[in-house]
């Protein structure tokens, strides 16, 4: 920490008498405007002065204190310095005002992007060596294990062969100690990495080494909201580049538990934050082409995987899909994960929880899959042989290990008493088709198994092939991992990059979403705007409320504060409450925050949530913001001198209803957890250097939804009882925002160019539309418009956008199907079928195709658990706004004569 001093004097003032924990002052009034920095020292409780803290990650807290009891932050001098170049040497020695100090901050954040973040890196010295890192098969001619010219089948199998019942038993849980198997030259391994948002703390990664912090991207559900498959994938490679550098710095494995591709099917849900959100395609695409990235770099020719001739393609790190399956309960009320037995249809499972699953291993190849706490109709997920062999191994073709969650098997005897010893637990799990227990239960109990005729060793011998298969496609038995060839020369300055860095800037850009903006107010004029007031208890926190829930250090921490005084002459801050998100208690807060607002050209109040109100473990009883947040946001937006922005942080939806279409909001934005750059991201939208593209990737419900139990888990209403439905497939009550919902800058305007109004398909075809043989040759049908081959069953739909405002901007189009059955016997109202992504300059038009299987996306889920025939009638396709056009296909069965 920097402790700021005047020149001329240091102002004291006694801390109030009921409190004394946030300095404040107002420098503008004060006119004290010289400042020199020394190093950091506290003068007693009442000591109080202005002060300028950097925190480790870079964030930045500028506050101080006077008499009046406001907090405020004063930022008099616009900054503007590019974030992607090299600082100004100048503003390195500039320190004649508080608004060079914020300069100063800049500079160093910047400056921290460009050598990667790696402070102690550099206190290596230019020639430090690379750690050694520990690898199996040091010497290579020492086991046919090790031989690399054996096939990966062959090497695994001698690898299994030569472990004791004790050695097995050790080697089926993540934890590291318990592999260390010296007499074979096997180093300990933990097999539990995160990376759901970038590499993260975790068992097996560590950022106590060379590498302090990675990139920390927007957590999945904002970069969902930008419905640009491009950009799942990019976001994979870089996480998986960081990775493997990593690893080659011994500080990580090589496999990561993540993506999260469960279903956020209840607004509530403390985890829908690390979802992609609520709708099965947009979340199976997630899912496929983010694991792409995590697996196979640029390995991918088309659609296929490259592969080494060894069997399936190696790997760059291994993915994981979780969590399998109808997980979305953490705990409500007295409901937990590990008691909650989900009660789920066959046809909700068919077309609702498991489709993203299904997209991450048969499309993204996913090499690891993980089975979750809850039961799934009475039945442990990791004891259901039916999910995990017969559905994941079996249909599916999942070529890969399947991990518990952790504790997984032990919550089987110990919470849900599904088995009656941990020995059964263990045996249920292994024979379902379990690979891995993540926790030690398997550790203590497998061999007692064995003994008492619960489980053979067979079952332990496939397990460890599917799990010891994995590290072999990674390399970890080849050799030195710092020789591989592709991989081996990363390390630690890979990671951090400005590349990197831009990456995660981009994302928050491309997921924001504009919710309102009355009379164009934003974006505002920098020119214009001479004094802003930055309010709320997410404006500049000091927690990591932006990155969400499994996350690492992050390289850099631009807050909303700090990215939007670079705009302005006068920044101010004031949180609003003292207590962060919760908001609580302090009415005094909200007043202070109120008379920053009475003076400044323009304000922006960000609230909403943090992991105090939304995490693991831990769901939400209430829609409405928490604490006085609604006191706050009326309060000031009262008082306000000129417009107001209203910025919403969270990572579920928030009842707004109260403040919405409030003439004295003018314009509400949601940012997600916006990773690390959110606050950078945040003012370049608000300026105006960004036009916002971001569409909802959930729909957001009033407060009255906290009626519908959340352990329901029906998608689809029942009019019988009342229950009305889940997400904007089934639901048709009101919502606060709509699915898909989000604004721009600028207008567009869209229309159909082409699509078949007629498809003609073999009657025979009846028969081979079925998502389980879809791979399958199809028979030959005809239509209207053009020729089809039905092991295909594709149609080309055309969309034609055109940017029809001042602007540049980009519009995400949402093409949506409605079948004739829409509404009726479980029918969906509507579903995704393809999104594109496409920027515009002002005045241009593009030009989206869109190729849909019939098969696969036209087909409906039927009670018993199967997909329907092509349904004969009247299709219609929608780009979702209810003043968009349609177009109809009418879908008939040819007859034979």
């Amino acid at each position: 920490m920097i402790e700021c001093t005047y020149d001329n004097e240091r102002k004291k003032h006694p801390a109030p008498a009921t409190h004394g924990d946030f300095p404040r002052t107002d420098a503008r009034r004060d006119g004290l405007d010289q400042h020199s920095c020394t190093s950091l020292g506290h003068e007693g409780a009442l000591g109080v002065w202005k002060k300028f803290e950097l925190r480790a990650t870079f964030g930045v807290t500028f506050v101080s204190q006077d008499g009046d009891g406001d907090l405020l932050v004063d930022c008099p001098e616009s900054f503007r310095n590019s974030w992607k170049g090299a600082p100004d040497p100048d503003s390195l020695t500039n320190m004649t005002s508080a608004g060079s100090l914020l300069r100063l901050a800049i500079a160093i954040v910047v400056a921290a992007s460009i050598i990667s973040g790696q402070a102690a890196a550099a206190a290596d010295g230019p020639d430090a060596r690379r750690p050694r890192v520990p690898h199996p098969c040091q010497e290579p001619a020492a086991y046919p294990f090790c031989d690399v010219n054996l096939s990966n089948e062959d090497r695994v199998r001698d690898l299994v062969s030569r472990f004791t019942l004790e050695e097995k038993a050790r080697l089926l849980v993540n934890m590291g100690s318990g592999s260390n198997i010296t007499r074979l030259g096997l180093p300990a391994y933990e097999w539990w990495q995160e990376a759901l948002h970038g590499v993260a703390d975790s068992p097996g990664a560590r950022f106590k080494g060379r590498v302090k912090s990675a990139t920390s991207f927007p957590q999945p559900i904002l970069t969902a909201a930008s419905f640009n498959k491009e950009l799942f994938n990019k976001i994979g490679q870089v996480i998986s580049t960081e990775a493997r550098a990593m690893h080659n710095e011994n500080q990580a494995g090589l496999t990561f538990w993540a993506p999260n591709i469960n279903i956020f099917r209840d607004p509530r849900w403390g985890r829908g934050q690390e979802t992609p959100g609520e709708d099965p395609y947009l979340t199976s695409i997630y899912a496929e082409y983010f694991v792409r990235g995590m697996q196979e770099d640029d390995e991918y020719e088309g659609q296929n995987l490259r592969t080494s001739g060894k069997g399936p393609a190696q790997l760059k790190t291994s993915a994981c899909c979780k969590h399998f399956t109808a997980y979305d309960i953490d705990q409500w009320y007295d409901v937990d994960r590990y008691d909650f037995d989900a009660k789920v249809t066959q046809q909700d499972l068919l077309d609702t929880y498991n489709p993203p699953f299904q997209s991450c291993i048969e499309d993204g190849k996913a090499s690891s899959l993980m089975c979750s706490y809850n039961r799934v109709n009475g039945v442990p997920t990791c004891a259901d042989y039916n999910l995990l062999t017969k559905l994941a191994r079996g249909t599916w073709g999942f070529d890969g290990y399947i991990v518990s969650d952790c504790d997984a098997v032990q919550v089987m005897y110990a919470n849900s008493r599904y088995a009656q010893t941990p020995e059964e637990a263990v045996a249920y799990a292994l024979k379902a088709g379990m690979d891995l227990n993540c926790g030690d239960t398997a550790s203590n109990f497998t061999v007692e198994a064995v003994h008492s005729g619960l489980l053979n060793t067979s079952d332990i011998d496939k397990a460890l092939h599917n799990s010891f298969t994995v590290l072999y496609r990674l390399g970890y038995f080849d050799g030195d991992p710092l020789n591989d060839p592709k991989y081996g020369k990363l390390d630690h300055s890979n990671i951090c990059s400005p590349e990197h860095q831009d990456l995660a800037l981009e994302a928050a850009l491309q997921g924001i979403v504009l919710l309102k903006n009355d009379q164009n107010t934003l974006p505002l004029s920098a020119d214009k705007i001479r004094s802003l007031a930055v309010l709320g208890p997410n404006a500049n926190d000091t927690v990591n409320t932006m990155l969400g829930n499994y996350a690492g250090p992050p390289c850099v921490y631009v807050t909303p504060y700090l990215g939007l005084a670079q705009y302005v002459p006068d920044a101010s801050y004031h949180p609003g409450c003292d207590n962060g998100t919760t908001c609580e208690g302090r009415s005094d807060f909200i007043r202070g925050a109120a008379k920053v607002a009475t003076w400044t050209d323009a304000v922006v109040v960000v609230v909403g949530l943090s992991q105090d109100q939304e995490r693991e473990a831990f769901d939400r009883t209430s829609l409405r913001l928490p604490g006085q947040q609604e006191e706050l946001i009326t309060t000031v937006s009262r008082v306000a001198k000129g417009p107001v922005i209203l910025v919403l942080m969270t990572g579920g939806p928030v009842d707004i209803g109260f403040i919405k279409d409030d003439p004295k909001i003018q314009s509400i934005l949601w940012v997600g957890y916006p990773g690390q750059a959110g606050g950078q991201a945040l003012a370049q939208v608000i300026f105006g250097d960004r036009n916002p593209g971001g569409k909802l990737p959930m729909s957001w419900y009033p407060e009255s939804y906290t009626e519908v139990p959340m352990t329901d888990m029906h998608m689809r209403p029942d009019e019988s009882t009342g229950y009305p439905g889940r997400t904007y497939r089934f639901y048709s009550g009101d919502v606060i925002y709509r699915f898909g919902e989000g604004m721009s800058y600028t207008t567009f305007s869209s229309s159909f160019v082409s699509a078949p109004s007629v498809v003609t398909a073999s009657a025979n075809s009846r028969q081979s539309c079925s998502q389980r043989q879809r791979d399958s040759p199809n028979i030959p049908c005809s239509s209207a418009d053009n020729a089809l081959v039905c092991n295909s069953m594709k149609i080309e739909i055309v969309v034609s956008v055109k940017n029809d405002g001042p602007v540049a901007g980009t519009n995400v189009v949402l093409l949506y199907h409605t079948s004739p059955t829409a509404g009726k016997d479980g029918s969906p109202l509507q579903k995704l079928v393809g999104f594109e992504r496409l920027y515009l300059e002002s005045m241009q038009e593009q030009k989206a195709l869109f190729k849909v299987n019939l098969c696969r996306q036209l087909t409906e889920a039927q009670t018993d658990g199967t997909w329907s025939n092509l349904i004969e009638g009247v299709h219609t396709f929608s780009l979702g706004n209810s003043n968009d056009p349609k177009h109809e296909m009418k879908l008939i069965y040819e007859h034979p004569s």
